[in-house]
Protein backbone atom coordinates (compact mmCIF):
# COMPACT_ATOMS: atom_id res chain seq x y z
CA UNK A 1 0.00 0.00 0.00
CA UNK A 2 0.92 3.62 -1.09
CA UNK A 3 2.15 5.99 2.35
CA UNK A 4 0.52 9.87 1.73
CA UNK A 5 2.70 11.90 1.07
CA UNK A 6 1.20 15.13 0.08
CA UNK A 7 -2.04 16.86 1.97
CA UNK A 8 -4.46 17.99 -1.03
CA UNK A 9 -8.41 18.89 -0.69
CA UNK A 10 -10.41 16.49 -0.49
CA UNK A 11 -12.68 15.51 -3.18
CA UNK A 12 -15.60 13.58 -3.64
CA UNK A 13 -15.72 9.69 -5.04
CA UNK A 14 -18.93 7.44 -4.74
CA UNK A 15 -19.32 4.18 -3.90
CA UNK A 16 -22.96 3.21 -4.83
CA UNK A 17 -23.38 -0.58 -3.55
CA UNK A 18 -22.30 -2.51 -0.28
CA UNK A 19 -20.33 -6.09 -0.88
CA UNK A 20 -19.78 -8.76 1.60
CA UNK A 21 -15.96 -8.61 3.39
CA UNK A 22 -14.93 -12.16 4.41
CA UNK A 23 -16.95 -11.96 7.59
CA UNK A 24 -19.99 -11.89 5.55
CA UNK A 25 -21.01 -8.50 6.74
CA UNK A 26 -21.67 -5.85 4.35
CA UNK A 27 -18.96 -2.75 3.47
CA UNK A 28 -18.99 -0.25 0.48
CA UNK A 29 -16.32 -0.75 -1.98
CA UNK A 30 -13.27 1.89 -1.84
CA UNK A 31 -10.62 1.81 -3.84
CA UNK A 32 -7.29 3.66 -3.65
CA UNK A 33 -5.80 3.78 -7.49
CA UNK A 34 -3.04 5.93 -9.94
CA UNK A 35 -4.12 7.32 -12.81
CA UNK A 36 -2.59 8.37 -16.03
CA UNK A 37 -4.15 11.17 -18.40
CA UNK A 38 -3.30 13.63 -20.99
CA UNK A 39 -4.79 17.01 -18.85
CA UNK A 40 -4.89 15.52 -16.06
CA UNK A 41 -1.42 14.10 -15.05
CA UNK A 42 -0.70 11.46 -12.69
CA UNK A 43 -3.12 11.53 -9.92
CA UNK A 44 -2.71 9.24 -6.66
CA UNK A 45 -5.83 9.37 -5.15
CA UNK A 46 -6.81 7.25 -1.38
CA UNK A 47 -9.84 5.30 -0.73
CA UNK A 48 -11.71 8.03 0.66
CA UNK A 49 -11.24 10.39 -2.29
CA UNK A 50 -8.20 12.67 -1.35
CA UNK A 51 -5.92 13.38 -4.09
CA UNK A 52 -2.53 12.24 -2.23
CA UNK A 53 -0.13 13.06 -5.00
CA UNK A 54 0.06 14.46 -7.81
CA UNK A 55 2.26 15.91 -10.89
CA UNK A 56 1.28 17.68 -14.22
CA UNK A 57 3.07 15.78 -16.32
CA UNK A 58 0.79 14.60 -19.29
CA UNK A 59 0.86 10.74 -19.36
CA UNK A 60 -1.13 7.62 -21.32
CA UNK A 61 0.17 4.63 -19.06
CA UNK A 62 2.11 3.77 -16.29
CA UNK A 63 2.58 1.58 -12.94
CA UNK A 64 3.07 2.02 -9.57
CA UNK A 65 6.35 0.32 -9.16
CA UNK A 66 7.45 -2.07 -5.94
CA UNK A 67 10.09 0.87 -4.83
CA UNK A 68 6.99 3.29 -4.67
CA UNK A 69 8.49 5.31 -8.04
CA UNK A 70 6.14 5.69 -10.82
CA UNK A 71 6.62 4.71 -14.19
CA UNK A 72 4.80 6.38 -17.07
CA UNK A 73 4.66 6.64 -20.69
CA UNK A 74 4.50 10.73 -21.49
CA UNK A 75 2.50 12.58 -24.14
CA UNK A 76 4.62 14.43 -26.62
CA UNK A 77 5.34 18.14 -24.52
CA UNK A 78 7.76 20.71 -24.06
CA UNK A 79 10.66 18.32 -22.03
CA UNK A 80 9.37 15.33 -24.58
CA UNK A 81 8.78 16.55 -27.70
CA UNK A 82 8.66 13.22 -29.36
CA UNK A 83 6.96 11.47 -25.93
CA UNK A 84 8.86 9.07 -23.53
CA UNK A 85 9.06 7.47 -20.79
CA UNK A 86 10.03 8.40 -17.14
CA UNK A 87 10.77 6.94 -13.72
CA UNK A 88 9.26 9.54 -11.24
CA UNK A 89 11.05 9.24 -7.63
CA UNK A 90 7.66 9.98 -5.66
CA UNK A 91 9.05 11.95 -2.50
CA UNK A 92 11.03 14.48 -4.63
CA UNK A 93 9.13 14.03 -7.81
CA UNK A 94 12.09 13.59 -9.66
CA UNK A 95 12.65 12.51 -12.90
CA UNK A 96 15.96 9.30 -12.18
CA UNK A 97 16.13 8.34 -15.65
CA UNK A 98 14.34 8.82 -18.83
CA UNK A 99 13.91 7.75 -22.43
CA UNK A 100 13.10 10.43 -25.25
CA UNK A 101 10.76 8.98 -28.18
CA UNK A 102 12.15 8.55 -31.65
CA UNK A 103 9.34 9.26 -33.47
CA UNK A 104 6.17 10.72 -33.33
CA UNK A 105 4.58 9.73 -29.83
CA UNK A 106 5.14 7.21 -27.08
CA UNK A 107 1.89 5.56 -25.89
CA UNK A 108 2.21 2.94 -23.45
CA UNK A 109 5.30 1.57 -21.04
CA UNK A 110 5.26 -2.06 -19.02
CA UNK A 111 8.00 -2.90 -16.83
CA UNK A 112 8.78 -6.93 -17.59
CA UNK A 113 11.73 -7.96 -15.85
CA UNK A 114 15.00 -6.71 -14.41
CA UNK A 115 15.24 -3.29 -15.81
CA UNK A 116 13.43 -3.89 -18.74
CA UNK A 117 10.87 -1.92 -20.33
CA UNK A 118 8.09 -2.75 -23.05
CA UNK A 119 7.69 0.52 -24.86
CA UNK A 120 5.24 1.12 -27.64
CA UNK A 121 6.59 4.07 -30.77
CA UNK A 122 4.51 5.56 -32.62
CA UNK A 123 5.37 7.57 -35.91
CA UNK A 124 6.21 6.35 -39.70
CA UNK A 125 7.42 3.00 -38.12
CA UNK A 126 5.13 2.27 -35.61
CA UNK A 127 7.28 -0.46 -32.84
CA UNK A 128 7.42 -2.36 -29.66
CA UNK A 129 10.75 -1.93 -28.46
CA UNK A 130 12.30 -2.84 -25.48
CA UNK A 131 14.68 -0.74 -23.11
CA UNK A 132 16.47 -0.03 -20.12
CA UNK A 133 17.37 2.71 -17.63
CA UNK A 134 20.61 3.40 -19.66
CA UNK A 135 18.27 4.18 -22.79
CA UNK A 136 19.88 1.13 -24.52
CA UNK A 137 17.60 -0.90 -27.52
CA UNK A 138 17.27 -3.90 -26.64
CA UNK A 139 14.76 -5.31 -28.58
CA UNK A 140 12.62 -4.07 -31.66
CA UNK A 141 9.48 -5.49 -33.21
CA UNK A 142 7.65 -3.87 -35.86
CA UNK A 143 4.06 -3.23 -35.09
CA UNK A 144 1.52 -4.19 -38.58
CA UNK A 145 -1.18 -1.79 -38.24
CA UNK A 146 -2.04 1.74 -40.30
CA UNK A 147 0.68 4.48 -41.05
CA UNK A 148 -1.49 7.64 -41.97
CA UNK A 149 -2.64 8.32 -38.04
CA UNK A 150 0.30 7.83 -35.51
CA UNK A 151 -1.69 8.93 -32.77
CA UNK A 152 -4.30 5.99 -33.50
CA UNK A 153 -1.71 3.25 -34.38
CA UNK A 154 -1.84 1.56 -31.25
CA UNK A 155 -2.16 1.67 -27.28
CA UNK A 156 -1.73 -0.52 -24.27
CA UNK A 157 1.13 -2.82 -25.77
CA UNK A 158 1.64 -5.81 -23.02
CA UNK A 159 3.47 -8.51 -22.62
CA UNK A 160 1.39 -12.26 -22.49
CA UNK A 161 2.86 -15.18 -20.13
CA UNK A 162 4.16 -16.65 -23.32
CA UNK A 163 6.16 -13.96 -23.72
CA UNK A 164 4.66 -12.63 -27.00
CA UNK A 165 3.04 -8.74 -27.12
CA UNK A 166 -0.78 -7.87 -27.53
CA UNK A 167 -1.32 -4.59 -29.08
CA UNK A 168 -4.65 -3.23 -29.89
CA UNK A 169 -4.73 -1.74 -33.00
CA UNK A 170 -7.52 1.55 -32.68
CA UNK A 171 -8.50 2.60 -36.56
CA UNK A 172 -7.61 -1.24 -37.74
CA UNK A 173 -9.96 -2.29 -35.44
CA UNK A 174 -8.23 -4.98 -34.04
CA UNK A 175 -6.50 -6.84 -31.66
CA UNK A 176 -3.31 -8.51 -32.89
CA UNK A 177 -0.91 -10.83 -31.35
CA UNK A 178 2.64 -10.43 -31.83
CA UNK A 179 5.58 -13.00 -31.89
CA UNK A 180 8.42 -10.33 -30.72
CA UNK A 181 11.81 -12.13 -32.28
CA UNK A 182 9.28 -12.34 -35.82
CA UNK A 183 7.37 -10.04 -35.78
CA UNK A 184 4.74 -12.62 -36.90
CA UNK A 185 0.82 -11.89 -36.11
CA UNK A 186 -0.21 -14.84 -34.44
CA UNK A 187 -3.64 -14.04 -33.83
CA UNK A 188 -6.31 -11.07 -34.19
CA UNK A 189 -9.67 -10.12 -32.81
CA UNK A 190 -11.72 -7.94 -34.75
CA UNK A 191 -13.92 -5.32 -33.16
CA UNK A 192 -15.69 -4.25 -36.01
CA UNK A 193 -18.44 -6.63 -35.56
CA UNK A 194 -21.20 -3.73 -35.48
CA UNK A 195 -20.15 -1.96 -38.05
CA UNK A 196 -17.14 0.22 -38.04
CA UNK A 197 -19.51 3.56 -37.35
CA UNK A 198 -19.80 2.49 -34.10
CA UNK A 199 -16.10 3.36 -33.88
CA UNK A 200 -15.35 0.09 -31.43
CA UNK A 201 -11.75 1.22 -31.60
CA UNK A 202 -9.67 -1.20 -29.51
CA UNK A 203 -7.58 0.66 -26.49
CA UNK A 204 -6.73 -1.98 -23.52
CA UNK A 205 -6.54 -5.53 -24.62
CA UNK A 206 -6.29 -7.54 -21.33
CA UNK A 207 -5.04 -11.82 -21.77
CA UNK A 208 -7.28 -13.48 -18.78
CA UNK A 209 -5.63 -16.74 -17.35
CA UNK A 210 -8.78 -18.54 -18.84
CA UNK A 211 -7.26 -17.54 -22.17
CA UNK A 212 -9.31 -14.93 -22.96
CA UNK A 213 -9.09 -11.25 -23.79
CA UNK A 214 -10.47 -8.47 -22.06
CA UNK A 215 -11.24 -5.56 -24.94
CA UNK A 216 -11.70 -1.73 -24.11
CA UNK A 217 -13.59 -0.67 -27.35
CA UNK A 218 -12.99 3.47 -26.61
CA UNK A 219 -15.85 5.28 -28.81
CA UNK A 220 -18.12 2.62 -28.87
CA UNK A 221 -18.47 2.84 -24.88
CA UNK A 222 -18.17 -0.60 -24.59
CA UNK A 223 -15.67 -3.31 -23.12
CA UNK A 224 -15.95 -7.16 -24.17
CA UNK A 225 -14.33 -9.96 -23.42
CA UNK A 226 -13.96 -12.92 -26.80
CA UNK A 227 -12.78 -16.37 -26.16
CA UNK A 228 -9.78 -17.50 -28.32
CA UNK A 229 -11.46 -17.42 -30.98
CA UNK A 230 -12.43 -14.20 -31.23
CA UNK A 231 -16.05 -15.02 -30.08
CA UNK A 232 -17.91 -12.23 -27.72
CA UNK A 233 -18.78 -14.38 -24.47
CA UNK A 234 -19.11 -11.00 -22.35
CA UNK A 235 -19.89 -7.94 -23.06
CA UNK A 236 -20.86 -4.63 -21.03
CA UNK A 237 -22.23 -1.14 -22.49
CA UNK A 238 -24.18 2.00 -21.15
CA UNK A 239 -27.37 0.16 -22.44
CA UNK A 240 -26.58 -2.82 -19.62
CA UNK A 241 -25.89 -0.65 -17.03
CA UNK A 242 -29.13 1.31 -17.16
CA UNK A 243 -27.21 5.05 -17.23
CA UNK A 244 -24.67 6.52 -19.46
CA UNK A 245 -21.60 6.14 -17.19
CA UNK A 246 -19.35 4.90 -20.14
CA UNK A 247 -18.00 7.36 -22.55
CA UNK A 248 -14.85 6.57 -24.53
CA UNK A 249 -13.76 3.18 -22.64
CA UNK A 250 -10.07 3.53 -22.94
CA UNK A 251 -8.11 1.87 -19.66
CA UNK A 252 -9.74 -0.92 -18.63
CA UNK A 253 -8.71 -3.43 -15.27
CA UNK A 254 -10.10 -6.97 -14.37
CA UNK A 255 -9.91 -7.32 -10.51
CA UNK A 256 -8.91 -10.81 -9.14
CA UNK A 257 -12.50 -11.22 -8.01
CA UNK A 258 -14.02 -10.71 -11.43
CA UNK A 259 -15.24 -7.54 -11.62
CA UNK A 260 -14.28 -5.26 -14.19
CA UNK A 261 -13.39 -1.15 -13.53
CA UNK A 262 -13.52 1.06 -16.89
CA UNK A 263 -12.52 4.68 -17.63
CA UNK A 264 -14.39 7.36 -19.13
CA UNK A 265 -11.96 9.31 -21.08
CA UNK A 266 -14.54 11.85 -22.04
CA UNK A 267 -16.09 12.41 -18.70
CA UNK A 268 -15.58 16.35 -17.54
CA UNK A 269 -16.44 17.81 -14.48
CA UNK A 270 -18.82 15.85 -12.39
CA UNK A 271 -19.29 13.12 -14.80
CA UNK A 272 -18.23 9.45 -13.83
CA UNK A 273 -14.67 9.15 -14.80
CA UNK A 274 -14.29 5.31 -13.25
CA UNK A 275 -16.80 2.57 -12.77
CA UNK A 276 -16.49 -0.62 -11.49
CA UNK A 277 -19.22 -3.53 -12.47
CA UNK A 278 -19.88 -7.34 -11.74
CA UNK A 279 -19.99 -9.62 -14.11
CA UNK A 280 -23.27 -9.57 -14.48
CA UNK A 281 -23.39 -5.85 -15.32
CA UNK A 282 -24.31 -4.40 -11.37
CA UNK A 283 -22.31 -1.04 -10.88
CA UNK A 284 -20.91 -1.20 -7.58
CA UNK A 285 -17.96 1.82 -7.77
CA UNK A 286 -17.53 5.02 -9.56
CA UNK A 287 -15.39 7.36 -9.01
CA UNK A 288 -16.56 10.95 -10.21
CA UNK A 289 -14.21 13.68 -8.73
CA UNK A 290 -11.54 15.94 -10.78
CA UNK A 291 -12.03 17.89 -13.89
CA UNK A 292 -10.51 15.32 -16.57
CA UNK A 293 -10.25 11.65 -16.74
CA UNK A 294 -7.58 9.07 -17.14
CA UNK A 295 -6.30 7.51 -20.19
CA UNK A 296 -5.41 4.32 -18.05
CA UNK A 297 -4.81 3.82 -14.58
CA UNK A 298 -4.16 1.27 -11.70
CA UNK A 299 -6.05 0.12 -9.03
CA UNK A 300 -3.97 -0.26 -5.87
CA UNK A 301 -5.94 -1.14 -2.84
CA UNK A 302 -9.95 -2.61 -2.43
CA UNK A 303 -11.26 -1.58 1.20
CA UNK A 304 -7.71 -1.37 2.54
CA UNK A 305 -6.26 -4.40 0.97
CA UNK A 306 -3.54 -4.06 -1.89
CA UNK A 307 -4.19 -5.95 -5.29
CA UNK A 308 -1.24 -7.95 -5.70
CA UNK A 309 -1.93 -8.75 -9.37
CA UNK A 310 -3.19 -5.88 -11.96
CA UNK A 311 -4.69 -7.17 -15.17
CA UNK A 312 -4.88 -4.10 -17.32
Amino acid sequence: MFIKLFSFSLIIATAVTAVANETGSLEETKHSFIGFGKATGIVIVSETGTVEWEMKLPASDGWMLDSGNIIAAIYPCQKFPNGGVAEINRQTKKIIWEYQGQQKEISTVEPIGENRYLVTELGNTPRAIVINQQGDLLKTTPLDCQKANAHMQTRMLRMLPNGNYIAPHLLDFAVKEYEPESGKVVRVFKTDDRGRDKRDWPFTAIRLENGNTVIGCTNGNRVIEVNPDGKIVWSVDNTDIGESLISDACGVQRLPNGNTVITSYYAKGDQVKLTEVTPDKKVVWRFNALPTSFHHFQILTTNGKPLSKAQR
